[in-house]
């Protein structure tokens, strides 16, 4: 039952992370593309949480949570770029 869970979880979070693609490539503006980078990162997090779940290793939980720490420095990189940007 969990290979079957995990595989759909799978599935839909790779639906998701191509339509957070097509956001970052069609994005009007400089923000749209930096809220589908940011939402491509959390769904990248949410893929190791899975993988972790159906393989049973719970080590892949802290590369998940630095991948979080680091995507979260990103976000705010990027957030103060366009603040700084903006007449």
């Amino acid at each position: 039952m969990i290979a079957i869970s995990t595989a759909i979880a799978l599935i839909l979070l790779g639906l998701a992370m191509l339509a957070a693609a097509v956001r970052i490539a069609l994005g009007p503006t400089l923000a749209d593309r930096v809220l589908g980078l940011d939402l491509l990162t959390v769904l990248g997090i949410a893929v190791i949480g899975v993988f972790a779940v159906r393989t049973g290793l719970y080590l892949y939980v802290d590369i998940a949570v630095s991948l979080a720490l680091v995507s979260f420095l990103a976000t705010i990189a990027f957030a103060r770029y366009l603040i700084s940007r903006d007449p």
